[in-house]
């Protein structure tokens, strides 16, 4: 067992490092199973049926409670299926303020799902909490936000947020997929639950899709795990299992592509072609100071803006190096279109609305060298298209 107090790189390198007591085997295996012998049918034990409870995705659940600084962590089936558990603790008739700049599968479902479920929802610009406070109704129960938001980078304060919610009895809720344990920790600023898509940089491979949420208190995680078991969207051991090998070196990928990401952002904020650039590492960005006070770096995502739809499509064409593709986070730099990929659930009118022209493209820093990248995108933007390659 690493010690609470050890330093985080260290917990990150040990995380679900549970010796079998067996064999000695230095991580949990991988336990593919669907049920367990009971040895006594009136007294179960922890493990009676996989939907309920499995080895491999305990350990990865106690892992990330553990990094987040929570008291249950709990692992699903993708990053949607944790958000769409976390608001089945809500019922019809409830309000839920969220973030304008939101990911756009998060508006997707709060807008079609959820309103069926008529689950009340006001978008708010949660950078000004004056705003969060004038959007609060007697039915209000919880505040839903990202800090830096996907695809803008938009920065929200948490501890506002936090307080805010706390002041009218809400819960505070936030996905910290871009920034992870590693750079930010949500619940230390008082939210109450912190969700994920592990698909990014906690996995960290682009070879699985998995999503985990870790509640701060005891009683909430109790309430999760109760829609975990009964709603089902659970994880495999697997793709459980791949997590917790992706935390292990979370540490010195993300310090590298961090590294990477801010680089190319100074980069790019010297090319004639871009119009806008948006990165928390720039001292220029809004809320560059307010995002320095509650994380640890500004992250591996970089957005930027070029003339206009044909000028991106002709740009995320000639690049070679990145993947052009729906994800981020992983050791592979990946290059997304926001108006087709993450935000295509928004109507265009929306995405406009909130700055997301047909002129953004979203880059994930990857593991490559830094010159390679930036020598590709230098050709990019000045050869033209040779469609033999």
């Amino acid at each position: 067992m690493i010690f609470p107090s050890a330093h985080l790189s260290t917990r990150l390198a040990h995380a679900g490092s549970r010796h079998d007591l067996v064999t000695g085997a230095s991580s949990v295996p991988i336990y593919q199973v669907s049920t367990f012998q009971q040895d006594d049918p009136e007294h179960l034990g922890p493990y009676d049926y996989a939907r309920s409870n499995n080895p491999t995705r305990a350990a990865l659940e106690e892992a990330v409670a553990s990094l987040e600084n929570g008291a249950q962590g709990l692992a699903f089936a993708s990053g949607m299926a944790a958000i769409s558990s976390t608001l089945l603790l809500f019922a019809p008739g409830d309000h839920l303020i969220v973030g304008r700049d939101i990911y756009g599968g998060t508006y997707r479902i709060l807008t079609t799902l959820f309103k069926r479920w008529k689950l009340d929802v006001t978008f708010v610009d949660t950078t000004d909490p004056e705003q969060v406070r004038r959007a609060i109704t007697p039915t209000t129960r919880a505040l839903f936000v990202e800090s830096p938001a996907n695809p803008l980078l938009q920065i929200t304060d948490l501890r506002a947020m936090a307080s805010i919610a706390r002041e009218h009895g809400l819960l505070a809720i936030t996905d910290n997929t871009f920034m992870t344990p590693l750079l930010q920790r949500p619940l230390d600023l008082g939210f109450d639950i912190v969700l994920h898509s592990a698909t990014k940089f906690l996995g960290g491979h682009s070879d699985l899709i998995a999503g985990l949420a870790v509640a701060r208190e005891a009683e909430m995680g109790r309430r999760l795990r109760a829609i975990q078991n009964a709603f089902g969207a659970i994880l495999g051991p697997q793709d459980a299992w791949l997590v917790l090998r992706g935390i292990k070196t979370l540490g010195v990928r993300l310090e590298a592509q961090q590294r990477t990401a801010t680089a190319v952002a100074a980069w790019l904020r010297q090319r004639p072609q871009v119009r806008r650039i948006c990165y928390p590492g720039l001292a220029d960005h809004p809320g560059c100071a307010i995002h320095a006070s509650q994380t640890s770096g500004p992250g591996a995502v970089v957005s930027f803006e070029l003339a206009d739809r044909a000028a991106a499509v002709d740009f995320l064409k000639r690049v070679r190096l990145p993947l052009v593709a729906v994800s981020l986070g992983g050791v592979e730099s990946i290059l997304s279109y926001p108006a087709t990929m993450s935000h295509a659930a928004m109507p265009p009118a929306e995405r406009l609305a909130r700055g997301i022209s047909d002129g953004l493209i979203r880059f994930s820093a990857g593991l490559e060298s830094v010159d390679d990248l930036i020598a590709d995108f230098s050709a990019a933007f000045n050869r033209k298209m040779d469609l033999r390659v």
